[in-house]
C-alpha cells in the first residue's frame, strides 16, 4: 500500500535548480509536512510548529543563501517525524516515538509495512535525489553543505551559541569555516556544539564519504531565522564565509570513516 497518495507533494524540492556553485546545500530537515494517510501522526497542530518537527527557518535560509551562492538548495519536504532523513534506515531515531518529551503517538505502534513505505516513497527519493546530482558533478569540484537549525534550549539547559559547526576532524573547509566564524563571534561559535557529528548522522557520510569530497554540517540558532528577515541576514553573513573558505575545500580520501 502507498503512503503518498493525490495531494501530496514530492518528498523533494530543489531551489535555484539551474546554480553553478561549486557548494551543494541540502536540507535534511527543512519540511514538516505530514502525508494525508498518516492523520498528522495525531499531533496537535502546535506540536508540528515545533523544533520536533522540523529545522525551523533551514527551508528560507537555504534559499536565501542558493540565491546568493549561485547554488542548487536540495530539500525534503516531509516533517522529521515520519522519518529522518538524516539517520540510517532501520536506525532507532529514524520515526522516534518520543521527541523533546512529546509522544508520537502516530509512530509508536509503527509495523514494518508503515517502516518500509516512509523509507521508499520519503527517505529513498531524497538521498536518490543528491546522489544523482553529484553523479552529474562526476570531475567537477563540490562541497557538500549540510544545513540544520537547532532550539536555544533543550530539557531546561541553555544552548547560547549562533552557529554550530559538526565534524569529524576530517575536514578543512570545516575547520576553515570554524576559524572564520569563531575569529568574528567567538564563544558564540560551537565546535562541535550543540551536537558532535557522530555515528548517528547519515546524510554526510553516505554522500561525501563515498566520493571523498569535502563537507560542512552547519547548525543555526533558530531564533536567529524564524523569520525572513532574519534568514536573509544571516545568509549575508554567511555566503561570504562559504566563499572566502571555498579555497580551504579539497577532495577528501576515499578511505575517509563514515
Amino acid at each position: 500500500m502507498r503512503l503518498l497518495v493525490a495531494g501530496d507533494i514530492d518528498p523533494v524540492a530543489v531551489d535555484n535548480p539551474g546554480g553553478c556553485s561549486d557548494f551543494l546545500l541540502l536540507g535534511d530537515h527543512a519540511g514538516r509536512l505530514i502525508p494525508a494517510q498518516l492523520g498528522e501522526l495525531e499531533l496537535r497542530p502546535d506540536e508540528l510548529e515545533r523544533h520536533i518537527a522540523w529545522d525551523i527557518g533551514v527551508a528560507g535560509l537555504g534559499a536565501q543563501l542558493a540565491q546568493r551562492l549561485d547554488a542548487m538548495f536540495i530539500r525534503q519536504t516531509y516533517s522529521r517525524l515520519v522519518i529522518d532523513c538524516n539517520r540510517g534506515p532501520g536506525s532507532s531515531g529514524a520515526m522516534a516515538s518520543v521527541s523533546d518529551g512529546t509522544y508520537i503517538a502516530g509512530n509508536a505502534a509503527l509495523g514494518a509495512g508503515g517502516r518500509a513505505a516512509r523509507e521508499g516513497e520519503i527517505f529513498a527519493p531524497y538521498h536518490a535525489a543528491i546522489g544523482a546530482e553529484l553523479d552529474r558533478r562526476a570531475g567537477r569540484p563540490t562541497v557538500l553543505v549540510s544545513l540544520h537549525s537547532f532550539t536555544p534550549s533543550l530539557a531546561g539547559i541553555v544552548r547560547p551559541w549562533r552557529f554550530g559547526v559538526l565534524h569529524r576532524n576530517d575536514s578543512a573547509f570545516s575547520a576553515a569555516v570554524l576559524r572564520s566564524l569563531t575569529e568574528a563571534f567567538g564563544n558564540d561559535v560551537g565546535d562541535n556544539q550543540p551536537y558532535a557529528m557522530d555515528g548517528t548522522d547519515f546524510t554526510i557520510p553516505y554522500h561525501a564519504d563515498l566520493r571523498g569530497l569535502d563537507y560542512l554540517e552547519m547548525e543555526v540558532r533558530q531564533d536567529l531565522i524564524a523569520v525572513a528577515e532574519g534568514q536573509q541576514r544571516i545568509a549575508d553573513l554567511l555566503a561570504p564565509v562559504l566563499t572566502s573558505c571555498r579555497p580551504n575545500a579539497r577532495a577528501r580520501s576515499l578511505a575517509a570513516s563514515p
